[in-house]
């Protein structure tokens, strides 16, 4: 098991929309994160990036990006999402199941050229998943990786 922090929290109410930043939000069980687009259930309704990947990419980048142009949900420090598809995360009383890696698209190269390349190593992009328990998530929860045992 893996501890880590919720650092922060970004919702975009449209597609292609730049993200928000908010400090509190409602996960939905099998939905998604309230004032999000992706509450229409399905695979992708959070994502997860990891802020110690995201300092990689912006050494290897050389530039002192800000994470929401990355336009995943959630910033966790202390955890490692690399490989981690199947396993849970806690936040908060929230439960999520990975499903997979967050790959890059061609926005990111909009944001900053080089960006999707080089968020395309190592789940540098971050992990996506269901959302398994609802309840609220708050910056500053505790965030737990349930490695497979």
């Amino acid at each position: 098991m893996t501890q880590g922090i919720l650092t922060s929290i970004f919702i975009r109410p449209e597609r292609e929309a730049p993200a928000i930043g908010v400090s509190v939000v409602e996960a939905i069980a099998a939905k998604g994160l309230v004032g999000d687009h992706h509450t229409k259930g399905g695979n992708r309704q959070v994502t997860i990036l990891s802020q110690q990947a995201w300092d990689v990419v912006c050494h290897d980048l050389g530039a002192s990006l800000d994470p929401k142009i990355r336009k995943a949900n959630l910033l966790v420090s202390g955890v490692d999402l690399e490989e981690t598809a199947g396993q849970i995360v806690t936040i908060g009383p929230v439960s999520i199941r990975i499903l997979g890696e967050t790959k890059p698209c061609r926005l990111m190269d909009e944001a900053h050229q080089g960006l999707k390349a080089a968020l395309s190593q190592n789940w540098r992009g971050g992990a996506y998943g269901e959302i398994l328990m609802s309840g609220n998530i708050t910056v500053g929860d505790t965030v737990t990786l349930h490695k497979e045992e």
